[in-house]
């Protein structure tokens, strides 16, 4: 972030993240167009309504929609708008709110403590919400209120319908809201070719952070709510926050140039069979290790150091996070056939090389 670096940037596509890409050409075109002449400020323009009116045909309901500038925000005010600081947000273990927010979840609600939970694959059990919420009861301890899940999640994969329903099912038994960050939101609707309502209001979320950043936007993020109650005066949290955009047209415009003919589905689509071919050319690389099951549009795989040493020196950027040797590949809208061939052929040298060693 502003920092000089000795690493020369690679003109090549890269696979640390899906936030590498740029801008895809139809929401480009879209913020081309809300560019021409004055409109109203602070959401107050027809780019803004248009967009909001399109998500609630996308998800076939009512619903309140605001646009922030990014995904941190979007979660850590919707799960402020649900809490007191006295209560508790459930998570899994390895949840963006928990590993990579820095405390705003916590900040923003004031104080509110995150409680973590397991789950295979990076999907809360829901037996474990059930045993944290009767772990204490006793004013001593932080009340539990939310439940927050990530669709796709940290690793990948995706919760299913039935998987969600029995998420549902333990927050409906113990009265507890649900928050999905759904950064990543259009892959697993992607993956598992539903309507949108299918794996959120209609299993019982009541906030969803609409991801558009990490799916051909340049900046902004949508936070939805289904429950029209938690949405009263969020538009003051937004403004405390510093994330009510003054020129709001220029978040909301290239939403719309993304949700038009579908294009956000297509992106999703397409990353998610890139991941899939990496996957395919990484299954056949004799000592590399896949280690999630592979749903979305990431590849998790375990290499040895070495090789991961020489692909960072043959330009290569991708992030290596899990364990000893555990990297992520992420796929994003623009990548194509080519570049995974040739980061899978650099991959496959270099593996057979250290193996005859």
């Amino acid at each position: 972030m502003g920092k000089s670096s000795n690493l020369k940037e690679p003109l090549r596509t890269q696979f640390a993240s899906d936030n590498y890409s740029g801008i895809c050409p139809e929401a480009w075109a879209a913020l081309e167009k809300g560019n021409k002449g004055h409109s109203r400020g602070y959401g107050e323009d027809s780019w803004t309504e248009s967009v909001s009116d399109r998500i609630r045909e996308i998800f076939e309901i009512d619903c309140e929609v605001f646009f922030v500038f990014n995904g941190t925000a979007a979660n850590s005010l919707a799960l402020a708008s649900m809490c007191n600081s006295y209560h508790s947000i459930l998570c899994h273990e390895y949840a963006h709110i928990e590993r990579d927010e820095c405390g705003a979840p916590e900040f923003f609600s004031h104080g509110t403590k995150v409680l973590l939970l397991p789950g295979q694959n990076g999907k809360v059990n829901p037996r474990a919400i059930e045993e944290e919420v009767l772990r204490r009861s006793d004013i001593h301890y932080p009340k539990p209120r939310a439940v927050s899940i990530t669709q796709a999640t940290e690793f990948g994969t995706v919760y299913t319908i039935p998987e969600l329903q029995a998420v549902q099912e333990m927050t409906r038994k113990f009265h507890l809201r649900l928050h999905m960050d759904g950064a990543r939101f259009a892959n697993a609707v992607a993956c598992l070719g539903v309507a949108p309502k299918e794996i959120t209001w209609k299993v019982g979320v009541d906030i969803l952070c609409f991801g558009g950043t990490k799916n051909g936007l340049g900046v902004g993020d949508a936070v939805v709510f289904f429950d029209h109650e938690l949405a009263r005066e969020f538009e003051y949290r937004c403004k405390q926050s510093g994330q009510l955009a003054s020129k709001m047209r220029f978040l909301s415009a290239p939403w719309l140039g993304l949700l038009e003919n579908d294009v956000w589905l297509r992106n999703a689509q397409h990353s998610n069979q890139m991941a899939s071919l990496l996957e395919k050319r990484l299954a056949e690389i004799p000592g590399v290790s896949i280690l999630f099951p592979r749903e979305a549009n990431s590849v998790f795989a375990e290499l040895s150091r070495p090789v991961i040493r020489e692909m960072n020196q043959r330009g290569w950027i991708f992030y290596s996070f899990i364990g000893d040797g555990g990297c992520r590949f992420m796929c994003s809208w623009d990548t194509t056939e080519d570049d995974v061939n040739q980061l899978a052929d650099d991959l496959q040298e270099l593996t057979a090389l250290h193996h005859k060693e």
